[in-house]
């Protein structure tokens, strides 16, 4: 895995990143590491490859909440992580924590997705 490197006039990327459960959050957030679904995958590692950043915006499904927000430290390679014992996952990336807080989907209601109908980004 290669740490990214500065693209200069390349475009920042933003994804949210459901977890099912919290206890994925604290792993990663101990560990440094993520993993996402095999249908991600593509998506992140282009990402990755074409931004001169990729921000994860970190959120359990049914919170109301985020969690917390990372930069993504690596592309995803093919080795896989038991931390998440749950199959159905791809293989793991680095994450750079930047921020470990709870933040009520209120504080951002003002942001909106206009690649979503322009909803409300939770």
């Amino acid at each position: 895995c290669k740490s990214p490197s500065p693209r200069q006039n390349m475009p920042v990327r933003y994804f949210i990143m459901k977890s099912s459960n919290l206890q994925n959050i604290d792993i990663s957030q101990q560990k440094g590491i993520w993993s996402t679904t095999p249908s991600n995958e593509r998506k992140l590692n282009g990402a990755f490859w074409e931004s001169s950043m990729v921000y994860l915006i970190f959120s359990v499904q049914g919170s109301g909440c985020f969690q917390g927000f990372a930069r993504m430290g690596s592309a995803i390679g093919c080795e896989k992580s038991q931390d998440w014992g749950s199959a159905g996952f791809g293989g793991v990336f680095k994450v750079d924590w930047i921020r470990k807080e709870s933040i009520p989907f209120q504080f951002a209601h003002h942001l909106l997705n206009p690649w979503n109908d322009s909803k409300k980004v939770q």
